[in-house]
């Protein structure tokens, strides 16, 4: 099982705090240093009414509640990847409360793949330069005193990073809940075999380690979930757990995928996400607009 670069500080526990949003089944962080009031937000939500073409911002605002409540400084806002059913909360929320946006380096090609389908023009920067920071692979960052090291996982799509801050690890979609398995691979730039590698390479954090989800669909009805460990995904995960070889996963995941559909959200949310949340500039009258795709997604 491929190791990681760093030795994971067990001792250090951050305090995580989860929202659920239930219209996409997001799980949205703070995670908090124990030793300051520094804390980041991970993968937030912006409420979109698709079929009325409306914005709000209820989830964001629960956030912003907490923050405040508890007086802490926002010092991050991270998107585990380029999220494609829900638009990013992240400019809305450094607004009010401060704090950079980072996403990993392999945006890029994210950007170059999108924008085309998009059509975005050549007035799109696809350098990633829309984030405050492109994290690469092994790279870290501080929220106070926690140091936060990073891991690319692609295979779901090709910037996916894992964020490890002490015992507790942030996968996007890399994984879901052992009961739920692993997420899709047949995005552009997606790849199942890979997605395996990126798993398994999470999977040789100590099994302690605490994994956080960032969506849970609540399998035959349980209750949701987002939060479990290494040692259960290694045991239990329905996809990935030891004993099932990357040839028997590619087989599974690519025939899965073949019978899933497009998440309800999609177009706008990769228009936007990949901006780093930032919403389409208005025109003369002051009005907004996404662009539909015809024939390509």
């Amino acid at each position: 099982m491929t190791s990681v670069p760093f030795s994971v500080e067990l001792n250090v526990k951050p305090v995580v705090t989860a929202f659920f949003e239930a219209l996409t089944n997001t799980v949205s962080y703070v995670v908090q240093d124990t030793h300051s009031l520094s804390c980041a937000i991970i993968d937030s939500v912006l409420d979109i009414d698709y079929a009325a073409g409306r914005i709000s911002h209820a989830s964001a605002n629960e956030i912003i509640a907490f923050v405040q409540k508890h007086s802490l400084k926002v010092e991050w806002h991270i998107e585990t990847h380029v999220h494609a059913d829900h638009l990013s909360a992240a400019p809305y929320l450094q607004q009010k409360l401060g704090g950079k946006i980072g996403i990993g380096k392999n945006i890029t090609i994210v950007q170059e793949t999108f924008g085309k389908i998009f059509n975005e023009g050549t007035e799109f920067q696809r350098d990633g330069s829309q984030f405050d920071q492109l994290f690469n692979d092994g790279d870290t960052y501080t929220i106070g005193k926690l140091t936060v090291h990073t891991l690319h996982t692609p295979g779901h799509t090709p910037a996916c990073m894992t964020h490890v801050a002490g015992d507790a690890a942030f996968v996007g979609d890399t994984l879901f809940m052992p009961d739920g398995g692993s997420a899709r691979a047949d995005f552009p730039g997606g790849n199942a075999r890979v997605l395996y590698q990126s798993i398994k390479r999470v999977l040789s954090l100590p099994i302690q380690t605490r994994l956080f989800m960032c969506h849970d669909y609540g399998p035959n009805g349980r209750n949701i979930k987002w939060e479990t460990t290494v040692g259960e995904q290694r045991e239990h995960n329905i996809h990935a757990k030891d004993g099932i070889s990357e040839d028997e996963f590619v087989v599974m995941r690519e025939a899965r995928d073949l019978t899933l559909g497009m998440p309800k959200l999609i177009i706008p949310s990769l228009q936007v996400n990949m901006k780093a949340g930032k919403l389409p500039k208005p025109d003369e009258s002051g009005k907004r607009f996404l662009k539909v795709p015809l024939d390509t997604l």
